[in-house]
This record gives C-alpha cells, structure tokens and sequence, in this order.
C-alpha cells in the first residue's frame, strides 16, 4: 500500500484482524517479528493483490488522508508475551498528536523501573502505526528509534500534529 512516507505492508487473518503492519523496506523484521510471535507453521503469508480493499486498509488510507482516528477501532490480533501485549494494549491509548516518554509508559503498566523492558517491547510490536510505537519518545523530548526509520517517525508524529523542536535529534 503507498503512503506518503513509503510503501507499507499489512498483514491480515481471515476474518480481517491485522495482525502485522511494516514497511515494505523492512520486510525482513515483520517476517521475523511473526516468526518470533508465532509457533511455526501456524502463521502463513500469502501475497493479496496491490488493490486489496481490506478494513485494514481502508482505515490507514483515512489515517493518512488525515482522518487520524480511522486506526483506532481497527481490531488487532498478535503473538508475543503477555507483557507484550500489555504494552502494545497500553501503547493503542496514546491519542494521536501526543506523546510520552519510555518512563511514562512503564509507570502507566505499574512497572515503573521497566522502562528497558517496556522499549524493547516496544520494539517488537509488529503492528505499526496502528499500535503507535511511534508516539514514544525519550524523556529529554528526542526522537528514539523507530523500526521504520527516525524521519519516517518524525513524518508520523507531524501529520498527527505533534510539534518537534527544530534541533530535536535521534538519541
């Protein structure tokens, strides 16, 4: 699927739930993040046309129409821990064109000295934009990795209407 900051893969089960959502540069991860959520052989990619018109897409065309809301009721399906998927949970509340912090995050979950662990779920999520790892940013404000790439996060966090300090850099 195009978008304005690159091409963007989805992943669906059969009755609709997204289940992964990468960029098309960084197949490689999302094929590692299912593998890693997913016993073997339970989880098969098959390749649906360019011109699908899944739910799913659907609602990220909106999203990237401006319709920031569009991914919100999207239903989500994945593998991983159950802290895992309490962050991933905790991470769908952040309202688009806001953003908080690793600590933050972790405080949210009642762990508030995971802040490691709360990033490296973080970046395990295999649903991005509609699970938004991208609205987590470093305590001191900077731009903190991003599996898509800084300016692909810095692109997301602008069209959502977040206002990033001019020198505010990748930590």
């Amino acid at each position: 699927m195009p978008t304005p900051c690159g091409e963007l893969m989805l992943a669906t089960d059969s009755e609709g739930a997204l289940r992964g959502l990468d960029w098309v540069d960084h197949e490689f991860r999302m094929r590692q993040l299912l593998e890693q959520q997913y016993p073997k052989n339970s989880l098969q990619l098959t390749p649906v046309a360019r011109g699908s018109n899944s739910q799913a897409r659907k609602a990220l065309e909106a999203y990237f129409e401006g319709e920031l809301r569009a991914v919100d009721t999207l239903t989500v399906v994945t593998g991983g821990t159950p802290f895992q998927r309490d962050v991933w949970g905790a991470l769908r509340t952040i309202p688009a064109g806001q953003t908080l912090s690793y600590g933050v995050l972790a405080k949210q979950l009642n762990r508030p000295s995971a802040m490691r662990a709360v990033g490296m779920a973080n970046g395990a999520n295999p649903v991005s934009i509609v699970v938004p790892c991208h609205r987590v940013i470093g305590a001191n404000g900077s731009l903190t990795g991003y599996g898509g790439g800084l300016p692909r996060k810095r692109w997301l966090l602008e069209h959502e209407g977040v206002r990033l300090a001019e020198g505010r850099r990748a930590a």
